[in-house]
């Protein structure tokens, strides 16, 4: 069987890797596709190292179907339609003991800290599946991980109708972030530096602010009659938006931290104090968020077509990740089943 593994120095490699029956309490699923995002590309810039086993195969946006059911399993079937919630807690430590069990202090990220889906058949425990409709198409399932954030992350929020939302970064996060938002009932504007990913958002419907062109403060302002915004979601990574994202805020407005910031960041604690903000941190998901976004998707809330940018076979993964990291694409799948015998 071939996969996809990050072979280090920033390497993708296929290789041919064994196939195993699934053990007791796992299923095996027959991979249809698998999402790379911009978690996969800490991983293949090194960033993340010292938590995957070399050669890793990663991968953890994904849809399938079952295609074996080990010892002890029930309630699956062969042929069932799923996706995974790619969290494994340990169900002992504080976190898990408090009821935090997705940030789970040993927590296990399958697709970093233990394989990932970029393979033909993979081998889960089968409490990380996910049930889908057959009524959803398994390419547009594929995005059922990301939106699962992207709901977290506006829950993490407590976003309410009518309320204003700021959106830094109009990456595929930022764009589901953005369209969870306006779901619920808010007024979104994505910040946003790339005109090509400027069109693509103002196509979707949403209001796009370029940087380089307006004063983004004086802008919020303005649309907000001097408040400032409710939420601010700082979804680039970037550190000078890091920085200037507090300014954006209404008194007591909250920051979602949704980036991964691989190092630390300036943060403006002075209006932090001045305007009695929150700062929230937004990691992953839970499974209610899931099912959230399997409803969004099934209900075609989630413009799945316009987000997928490419379908690629499993030996072009590499060049995926190319693409990826260009910034040239939103969101693209890799067909695992594609060249995997």
């Amino acid at each position: 069987m071939q996969a996809a593994t990050y072979t280090g120095n920033r390497t993708v490699e296929i290789a041919t890797v064994d196939e195993h029956p699934p053990g007791a309490g796992e299923v095996q699923i027959e991979v249809a596709y698998t999402g790379i995002c911009g978690t996969d590309l800490h991983v293949l810039h090194g960033s993340m190292d010292a938590r995957v086993t070399l050669p890793a195969v990663i991968g953890h946006e994904m849809s399938g179907r079952i295609a074996a059911v080990g010892d002890g399993v029930e309630g699956w079937t062969v042929g069932d339609p799923v996706t995974v919630m790619p969290l494994d807690w340990c169900g002992e430590c504080p976190a898990c003991r408090a009821g935090h069990q997705h940030i789970c202090q040993r927590l296990d990220f399958i697709g970093i800290d233990s394989p990932g889906s970029l393979q033909g058949r993979w081998n889960v425990p089968a409490h990380v599946l996910v049930r889908l409709p057959e009524s959803l198409r398994l390419d547009h399932a594929a995005l059922v991980e990301p939106v699962a954030v992207s709901v977290h992350d506006v829950r993490r929020a407590q976003l309410q109708p009518g309320e204003k939302a700021v959106v830094i970064g109009g990456g595929p996060i930022g764009v589901l972030i953005a369209t969870t938002a306006r779901h619920l009932g808010a007024e979104v504007v994505v910040i946003e530096l790339d005109p090509g990913r400027r069109g693509m958002i103002q196509e979707l419907g949403f209001e796009v602010l370029d940087p380089t062109a307006h004063d983004q403060v004086a802008w919020v302002e303005q649309w907000t009659g001097g408040a400032g915004a409710d939420v601010v979601f700082e979804v680039s990574g970037a550190a000078p938006a890091v920085l200037g994202a507090t300014a954006l805020a209404r008194v007591r407005g909250r920051l979602v931290v949704v980036a991964i910031h691989p190092q630390p960041r300036p943060l403006d604690l002075q209006r932090i104090f001045w305007r009695e903000l929150s700062v929230v941190g937004a990691r992953v998901y839970e499974r209610t968020d899931f099912e959230t976004a399997v409803e969004m998707l099934t209900a075609g809330v989630v413009p799945a077509e316009q987000l997928i940018t490419a379908i690629v076979p499993l030996a072009d993964t590499a060049a995926a990740f190319e693409t990826l990291a260009s910034g040239q694409a939103m969101k693209v799948l890799i067909d695992c089943q594609a060249g995997t015998a």
